[in-house]
């Protein structure tokens, strides 16, 4: 397989945008980022298009304000992983020879409300209300303070942190600090989760530039960004191991690294409880010890494991075919030494996490 480099990204600030359709934001999003990358639209030979609601054909409606060239566009759907999805198409198609340059987009706009998941009309998930994602991610709050002592507290820190390194990322839909105690007394949505523990519904494109290693050269001599592993795994019957878990051991083997080579991470915090799991099953940190890496400071900007410097979906936003897409614009920017503020100190690997409804997990790592 051919080494594959993030040659450009960029995004559109996430908000509520009414007035604009999706098509504007990516269109934003993408210029961005051919902008970044020094390369011409016609030079792209193949265009992802990753978005959960917005329609038949969006990445050809995309596209067509790009430029009518002829190339091959992909409308790619998978949950809170579509964006994900995409960019591992993407890789794989660039590696293995089929293409040396490729556009990956992602875009949503949201409806305000609670966050809904999988389970069709009349399906038992649907009747228990398990469509619901802050129901199953209260269920899972519940199990782990049950078993491990987390408190309430500590997954309130979640949101503080994240809040917090969100203001200072430009992009971010909500820049604004909160304190442990305003977390917990905003209103209740599903025990114990409140909600400012739940990731705002946003609108929101992001887009990256992959291309061979071999011809990044002729566009630009900005510090290269290799994807060194990438993984996709939905959930199997009888699974001793958890998904985030198989699926981050299947990226690790690709990239040849181990929890502990991660400088940071950008990962799926939709509601708060989820970064503490994620952190455990990604092994910054034994099972039941998540709550205790957030308390103790190390998931900070300048902790031993910094964890969703961008502000993640809690602050960020989580348009969802966007999210897969900006988690990796914000490693790029990492990577690159560009993040400013929030800038991790000497990073040098960093990993992506999202999982979605319907049991789907992606995880990539990237190196400079």
């Amino acid at each position: 397989m051919r080494q594959v480099v993030v040659a450009g990204v960029g995004m559109h600030k996430c908000g509520r945008y009414p007035e604009k359709p999706a098509t504007d934001l990516a269109l934003e999003a993408a210029l961005n980022a051919l902008d970044d990358a020094g390369i011409p639209w016609n030079a792209m030979e193949v265009a992802y298009a990753s978005h959960v609601a917005q329609g038949v054909s969006v990445g050809e409606a995309i596209c067509e304000k790009l430029g009518m060239t002829g190339i091959p566009i992909i409308n790619v759907e998978n949950a809170c992983a579509s964006g994900s999805t995409a960019i591992r198409e993407a890789f794989y198609a660039i590696a293995n020879g089929v293409y040396d340059v490729a556009i990956v987009i992602g875009v949503e706009k949201m409806n305000r409300g609670v966050l809904g998941g999988a389970g069709e009309e009349g399906s038992l998930e649907r009747e228990l209300g398990l469509n619901v994602m802050p129901a199953r991610y209260a269920l899972k709050a519940n199990k782990h303070m049950h078993a491990y002592s987390t408190t309430v507290e500590q997954m309130a820190k979640v949101s503080v942190k994240n809040h917090k390194n969100g203001c200072l990322n430009p992009y971010a839909h909500y820049q604004k600090v909160f304190t442990v105690e305003e977390v917990l007394a905003s209103k209740m949505i599903c025990d114990p989760i409140t909600l400012l523990q739940c990731c705002p519904t946003s609108d929101g494109a992001a887009a990256a530039v992959l291309c061979a290693a071999k011809i990044v050269r002729r566009y630009n001599s900005k510090p290269k960004v290799f994807i060194a592993g990438s993984a996709l795994k939905t959930e199997k019957y009888k699974d001793d191991a958890d998904l985030t878990a198989r699926t981050a051991k299947a990226a690790y083997e690709m990239a040849a690294m181990e929890p502990g080579d991660i400088d940071f991470a950008e990962l799926h915090d939709a509601f708060t409880i989820g970064e503490i799991l994620h952190c455990e099953s990604l092994g910054f940190c034994p099972p039941g010890e998540g709550g205790v890496l957030v308390d103790t400071g190390r998931t900070e900007i300048g902790g031993d494991i910094p964890v969703n410097p961008s502000g993640g979906l809690q602050s960020r936003g989580h348009p969802l075919g966007m999210t897969g897409v900006a988690q990796l614009c914000e490693v790029v920017w990492q990577l690159r030494g560009a993040a400013a503020k929030r800038q991790v100190e000497s990073a040098k690997v960093g990993l992506t996490h999202t999982q979605g409804a319907g049991g789907v997990c992606s995880v990539h790592i990237f190196k400079r």
